[in-house]
């Protein structure tokens, strides 16, 4: 086989791999991605589809693997998913270049198999987490597991804070995205603010995620920063 053949194979199976990382994509994305032209990813995404790929093409949006295709033997709950993308957050941190390559590979193919619904999840954690490596951390939650459940499936949540100035209060809020500093940090509409405010997790004493949804908040975390910082 010529060494055009395997890359395009390599190539093919990059690309298939990208479908089930990702509820859409599309040509524009792939051939940035794989550094070659629109006209051959179309002609691979023919190939694929010849090949007995389900591909559906949502006009004006992108391609999306039909739904159940390939479903793998490994499922990962979401709590899994979510610890998955928050470890994912600290490699990307590495010095490494090809480390965080590899690892970036690496949860491609995790979030390959994740379920549909999750798959979103995880993606939206990914967009509104934020992490800054710091040496000799000691403050530390017992919480954040919980928060990014609230968080991706917008649940309101109650819970008792302690200010910096020693005072309790007990809000209901509505997570939108983690930071780490010096400490973790949760960003979330305060409804008894009535604004987005700024809550240290190990200042959270206690939490109750509720039933009850909110609206989500149609924004990502730059368009956050940029609105209001």
């Amino acid at each position: 086989m010529e060494y055009s053949e395997v890359n395009r194979l390599s190539r093919l199976t990059a690309i298939l791999i990208q479908f089930q990382t990702k509820r859409m994509v599309t040509a524009s994305e792939l051939s940035e991605k794989f550094q070659v032209s629109k006209r051959t990813i179309y002609r691979d995404i023919k190939a694929l589809e010849k090949a007995g790929v389900p591909i559906l093409t949502e006009e004006g949006k992108g391609y999306t693997l039909m739904e159940g295709y390939k479903v793998p033997p490994v499922m990962f709950t979401e709590n899994q998913a979510n610890a998955l993308i928050l470890a994912e957050q600290l490699v990307l941190k590495n010095k490494d270049a090809s480390f965080v390559k590899d690892y970036s590979k690496a949860i491609d193919k995790i979030k390959a198999i994740l379920r549909y619904n999750i798959k979103d999840k995880a993606n939206l954690l990914a967009n509104r987490t934020q992490y800054t490596q710091v040496i000799n951390q000691e403050r530390n939650s017992n919480n954040l597991s919980d928060l990014q459940n609230a968080l991706t499936n917008y649940n309101l949540v109650k819970m008792e804070y302690i200010n910096k100035e020693g005072t309790t209060t007990k809000r209901l809020i509505e997570p939108f995205a983690l930071l780490n500093s010096e400490n973790w940090y949760l960003i979330a509409w305060c409804r008894l603010r009535k604004e987005f405010r700024f809550f240290r997790l190990d200042r959270i004493q206690k939490t109750k995620i509720l039933s009850e949804h909110f609206e989500p908040h149609d924004m990502t975390l730059q368009e956050y920063f940029d609105q209001y910082h």
